[in-house]
């Protein structure tokens, strides 16, 4: 082949990306599938499969609501103005202190002196100027001394108040004080002069400090005039707006037409409006109970529709109690069906769900409203209005009030976490949310949620499905893998939960994960007490050996695939593979299941147990478990290099690869044929194939007896093919062909080789081993460095011997 032709063929090459990885070393990473999470076809509290089905104290997921069930008044609506306390009065020692009863003082009867006492009252409140000198009035009203005199509009009066000053040495008497006073008719007038005059409300604090209206504090006439003035308001958006909505109503619900429930809807939204305009949502407004009892008639007409515009609407008017309990029950039922998934998107009722999450304190409450927003969660579009609405944040203040709380593991704190995990986990199918679960630390929480929660099945089992699908994840799965103890905390589980297969099938997956890519996830995880022994026990008890079985076959399966990952995974630390290839238990464990499973039904299982072989070879120097072990691993590799699938041929040859080393290996492999299986997939033009087939021919060949029967089949010959096709920019499967050949022809006659195989080998040679045509089948720029690393290390001291052995030859 000439140097034009080989260039020629750079062009269809693979990259440098595509055909070298760190994927290609003795040590390799195991990947599996996620374990299926079906949807529950019904929408249930609790899903079909709960194990709080037997238990009889779980809420009910159905009943019926009427309006007789709501509580007309509600609860009394606050005034909207915070009150000072006011101080406890002394009250007059009774006269007999033997007597039980105290001797309060009794009020005049006589209507006259109370009038007379009155004025004395007055008399004497307004009296209080004239004995105060004018720098004590100035700290009593400052700046007032220095306006002029000013004519004065007293609220609620047509006349004017006209305030002369007075010199401090003037005294007032009675009479000027009972004429000022007889011109005020009301307390409004004399809450007026006080103001204007600078005297002291009887009751007022500010008797004791200087009135400070610079400092933004607003005194008592000035709250009073606010409260007046919103109460104003109220009436008149209550006569022009609230009241006609309320009686249309009320009209419209009485005639009972089909068509009426659009047009309450309608009302109802206009209603919901007028009172958001008029500032009249929440609990201010004083005559909310008569609109809630409105809205709560309208229950009785079983309407979809018109049900979430009243639950929307009495949750913006902070119903609470009772009436909070069954306008949540209410939703609930709303969302069970889920052709009401199209009401919730029109309404924008989601918001305000999440808002009562945010502030409620009644678990049932929360229940029934989490598990609407459970049952929503299944529509797609939903779950994007709640994750846009700053559903994790919520979510993630849930769940601290709960660990939190008095009692965090009560049953009903239970029952709103099901919920809640399960919301997250539908969540967690959004690749938008991936990142809102890292910044939010949602992961570390549900940590913590399983720590209080670790006795119950169905908290467990939905965590574990929101690991096992974030933690394939790099961002989410770094994230875990931070969290303090993660690792303790999923063996824990494990050892209590071992019979619960879908609980364990995913933690186990998490494991296998974290442990793919992390080298100090392997450690960490090897280094929790118990980690080996707990490991193990499950993977006895998921052998099928068991009577009666833990799990279905399929189920079993399953487990161990993702167990026996984790165990391949571990073994790439090189301080945990050599104790786990010295642990004759694991590797008994290992060999059983080759002898009980076939390729037929439990192909992904075989292919993990080989690759946990593979690894565990690596260190079989070091362990004396593995080596007694290598020939019985050998002859059960022989139904998997035999069998019809790639991957689990693929597997069984790396093994070979690594135990071939050992003469009794090799005298298995010729003695079975396999060699000759070997050098045909040569011919499969895979990189990979070719990379494994090259391992165990360089070690067959090492010795002459099994060189002659290589010769035979024609494997030196099908090893230049490979070179030339697949060796061009792949230096590591180049230095290993290039190795197999050196001991199939270096140390022998080269006879193996005819003539025009040997003068291809040599011009091919010839073009790898110069380092500019080398490097320049490389596309990548970025990898050009790690490629000219391979060149160096691992093709050009081999294929330079290998050289200088052809070329007297070819002389």
């Amino acid at each position: 082949m000439s140097s034009q032709t080989v260039k020629q063929r750079k062009c269809t090459t693979k990259t440098s990306a595509e055909i070298v990885s760190e994927a290609r070393q003795s040590l390799r990473v195991q990947s599996t599938k996620r374990p299926f999470t079906p949807r529950d076809g019904h929408r249930h509290l609790f899903g079909e499969d709960t194990v709080r089905a037997s238990h009889g104290n779980r809420p009910p997921s159905s009943f019926s609501l009427h309006a007789q069930n709501f509580d007309a008044p509600d609860s009394r609506p606050g005034s909207g103005t915070r009150l000072s306390p006011l101080e406890h009065p002394k009250l007059p020692e009774p006269c007999d202190t033997n007597s039980p009863f105290k001797a309060f003082p009794k009020p005049p009867t006589d209507p006259l002196e109370v009038k007379s006492r009155l004025a004395v009252s007055r008399g004497r409140f307004l009296r209080v100027e004239t004995l105060v000198d004018g720098d004590a009035k100035e700290k009593l009203n400052p700046g007032h001394s220095q306006k002029q005199p000013s004519a004065k509009k007293v609220p609620g009066k047509d006349r004017t108040e006209v305030h002369i000053p007075r010199k401090p040495e003037q005294r007032g008497t009675a009479s000027e004080s009972t004429t000022m006073s007889s011109r005020f008719t009301d307390a409004q007038g004399a809450a007026a002069v006080a103001a204007t005059s600078g005297t002291i409300q009887p009751g007022d604090d500010s008797a004791d400090r200087p009135a400070d209206r610079g400092s933004g504090q607003k005194t008592e006439l000035e709250r009073r005039g606010e409260a007046k003035s919103k109460e104003d308001v109220e009436a008149v958006a209550w006569k022009n707006r609230i009241a006609p909505l309320l009686q249309e109503l009320e009209s419209v619900a009485a005639g009972s037409s089909e068509g009426s429930v659009e047009r309450l809807c309608e009302l109802c939204e206009g209603l919901h409006r007028a009172l958001a305009r008029a500032d009249l949502l929440g609990r201010s407004c004083k005559r909310r109970a008569a609109i809630l009892r409105t809205l709560f008639r309208l229950v009785d007409l079983n309407s979809a529709r018109l049900d979430l515009c009243i639950a929307r609407l009495c949750l913006a008017l902070r119903v609470s109690g009772n009436n909070l309990l069954n306008i949540c029950k209410l939703v609930f039922q709303m969302s069970r069906n889920e052709r009401n998934d199209g009401l919730f998107q029109e309404n924008s009722i989601i918001e305000t769900l999440l808002s009562v999450l945010t502030a409620e304190e009644s678990e049932e409450a929360l229940l029934y409203c989490v598990g609407a927003l459970k049952f929503l969660s299944g529509n797609g579009a939903i779950l994007r209005l709640l994750l846009d609405n700053n559903c994790m944040s919520v979510a993630q203040r849930l769940m601290g009030r709960l660990c939190s709380a008095e009692d965090a593991r009560s049953a009903m704190a239970g029952h709103i976490l099901v919920q809640l995990t399960t919301l997250l986990r539908n969540l967690a199918d959004l690749p938008d949310s991936r990142p809102l679960f890292v910044s939010f630390s949602i992961l570390p929480e549900l940590c913590r949620v399983l720590r209080h929660h670790s006795d119950d099945q169905d908290i467990c089992t939905n965590i574990s499905r929101i690991y096992s699908k974030l933690s394939s994840y790099s961002e989410c799965r770094h994230a875990l893998a931070r969290t303090p103890d993660c690792y303790r905390l999923f063996l824990e589980l494990l050892n209590k939960h071992h019979q619960k297969q879908d609980l364990v099938v995913r933690l186990l997956f998490t494991l296998g994960n974290l442990t793919a890519k992390m080298d100090e996830a392997r450690q960490q995880l090897f280094q929790c007490e118990g980690c080996t022994l707990t490991l193990l026990r499950l993977y006895d008890a998921y052998q099928r050996r068991r009577d009666p079985p833990l799990a279905a076959p399929a189920e079993a399966d399953d487990v161990l695939v993702k167990l026996v990952r984790v165990l391949a995974n571990m073994c790439i630390h090189r301080a945990v593979g050599p104790a786990l290839a010295s642990d004759h238990g694991c590797i008994q464990l290992l060999i059983e299941t080759l002898e009980l499973r076939s390729v037929q039904e439990s192909e992904e299982l075989m292919v993990n147990v080989a690759a946990a072989l593979n690894n565990l070879s690596f260190y079989q120097a070091e362990s004396a478990a593995l080596r007694s072990s290598q020939l019985a691993i050998a002859r059960l590799m022989l139904k998997l290099v035999f069998s019809s699938s790639m991957d689990t041929i693929l597997e069984a040859v790396r093994v070979y690869g690594n135990l071939s080393q050992s003469k009794d290996v090799r005298d298995l492999i010729m003695e079975q044929k396999v060699h000759r299986f070997v050098v045909t997939l040569l011919d499969s033009k895979s990189s990979e194939m070719c990379f494994s087939a090259c391992g165990v021919l360089t070690n067959l060949a090492m010795e002459p007896p099994n060189r002659a029967r290589l010769e035979l089949e024609g494997a030196a010959a099908k090893l230049v093919d490979c070179l030339k096709d697949l060796g061009a920019g792949d230096w590591q499967l180049a230095g290993q062909l290039c190795q197999a050949l050196w001991n199939m022809i270096g140390t022998g006659t080269g006879n193996q080789l005819d003539t025009p195989d040997k003068e291809a080998l040599l011009e091919i040679l010839i073009i790898y081993l110069d380092e500019e045509e080398a490097l320049d089948w490389i596309e990548n720029e970025d990898m050009k460095d790690y490629h000219r690393a391979c060149w160096e290390l691992e093709f050009l001291p081999v294929a330079q011997k290998l050289l200088g052995t052809l070329q007297p030859l070819n002389a």
